[in-house]
């Protein structure tokens, strides 16, 4: 089991930039899992917004290709989010979600960002408001 937990959302002025943190807590080694953003705004479908594997392979949704970086410290167990250039679209909460996955898997780590629905671990969110 993999307990997920988040932070760092808030309000931040479009053009902005904010860091989310995703902490996790297992009794499996954190770099057996691919870990990825997902991201979900009112009226609108759950979106993957980045992925990677322990391996640092990444994949990113095609909003915030360019915007945002996905990034993991393999020796504390936390998964980052860098939100640069916000957008209003980009208001929404965040969750960060993991799956078990072998290192080097880009299929895997592709596979989560554009199936939102994949992941098998979910924290409880953090939410992230961007103002025009």
């Amino acid at each position: 089991r993999v307990q997920l937990v988040e932070s760092g959302g808030g309000e931040v002025q479009a053009g902005g930039s904010i860091r989310l943190t995703c902490k996790s807590s297992s009794g499996d080694n954190y770099i057996n899992y691919c870990m990825v953003w997902y991201r979900e705004a009112p009226g609108k479908e759950r979106e993957g917004v980045a992925a990677l594997d322990s391996d640092g392979s990444t994949d990113y949704g095609t909003s915030v290709k360019g915007r945002f970086t996905v990034s993991r410290d393999n020796a504390k167990n936390i998964l980052y989010l860098q939100m640069n250039s916000l957008k209003t679209e980009d208001t929404g909460m965040y969750f960060c979600a993991a799956d078990k996955c072998n290192p080097s898997d880009y299929d895997v780590v592709h596979a989560m960002v554009v199936n939102p629905n994949v992941a098998t671990y979910w924290g409880q969110g953090t939410k992230v408001t961007v103002a025009s």
